[in-house]
Parts: C-alpha cells; sequence; structure tokens
C-alpha cells in the first residue's frame, strides 16, 4: 500500500494546499494530512479548529485521513507507514527550503520518498502566513481558502 503524508501546520488551510492534495490523491492509496503541532510557534487556529476545518474539507475523500502530530515528520512517518512525503512547491525560495529538508529527511529515513508538486501559477501567491495576516486584520480571505472553511474562520 503506497502511503504518503502531506504535513504542514494548515493555520489555516489554503485552496493552494486542495489543490495540492487534490492533485495527489490519484497518486496514492491513503494519504495522510498530518496536522504538525510546534509548541514554540503561536499558532491562530487551535489544533482542534484545523483538524476540524481538514475533515470538512476533505469530507467524502476516501483515501485522505486527518491526523495532528508533534515531533519529528520522519518519526510520524515511521508511525503510519508512509513512504512517501507530499510537499507543494511555488517559488525558488520554497524549492530550496523543502529540498534541503528533504535531503535531511532522507538521512534520517531513507525509505521515506519526497514528492514535490508544483503550484499551479495562480495559487503561487497564497500561503497560510499571507491569510492569517488578511484574517487578524478582518480582511475577505474568501478567494484564498475552501469555501467549507469560511464558517470557522
Amino acid at each position: 500500500m503506497k502511503i504518503a503524508l502531506f504535513p504542514g501546520s494548515f493555520d489555516p488551510i489554503t485552496i493552494a494546499h486542495v489543490n495540492i492534495l487534490q492533485r495527489a490523491t490519484p497518486l496514492f492509496d491513503k494519504i495522510v494530512i498530518g496536522i504538525g503541532l510546534n509548541s514554540s510557534k503561536q499558532n491562530f487556529l487551535t489544533a482542534e479548529q484545523r483538524l476540524q476545518i481538514l475533515e470538512t474539507v476533505f469530507n467524502g475523500y476516501e483515501n485522505i485521513e486527518i491526523k495532528t502530530y508533534e515531533g519529528l515528520t520522519v518519526d510520524f512517518c515511521r508511525k503510519i507507514n508512509a513512504t512517501y512525503m507530499v510537499r507543494g512547491i511555488r517559488s525558488a525560495s520554497d524549492f530550496e527550503y523543502e529540498r534541503a529538508i528533504a535531503q535531511i529527511n532522507q538521512t534520517m529515513m531513507p525509505e521515506v520518498e519526497t514528492i514535490l508538486l508544483l503550484s499551479k501559477p495562480e495559487y503561487s501567491a497564497i500561503s497560510s502566513t499571507i491569510v492569517r495576516d488578511i484574517l487578524r486584520n478582518h480582511g475577505d480571505v474568501s478567494p484564498f481558502v475552501p469555501k467549507e472553511a469560511l464558517s470557522f474562520l
């Protein structure tokens, strides 16, 4: 069984995340969306809120599971038996960052292969950081997040 992990903070999820997942879904038997919990990070949404939003957005996707995790992503891969990690790339700087992490992960867990999917051009400017800033300033995020997430935000 081909199991992939799509890790992230999803604080909040964006339409760019959804697009990467929709494109990755046919490639794997199962994709686990891993909501990484980092106690040193100040989150906009609680872990419970992010889990609830993701469950609503991906309701009906039979091969997608959503879980939270703490610690090293490769350790979570071991726990869920994932041998692939899916990441989205928007820019050259994203590529450099993801390349470095993929190489470190490969050293720590050689059996995990990182799959990088390029963002569609129309989504390349969208990030959770920007969406959080819009939310904090009471702006309209509807063009940037899945419609299922709006009622939570």
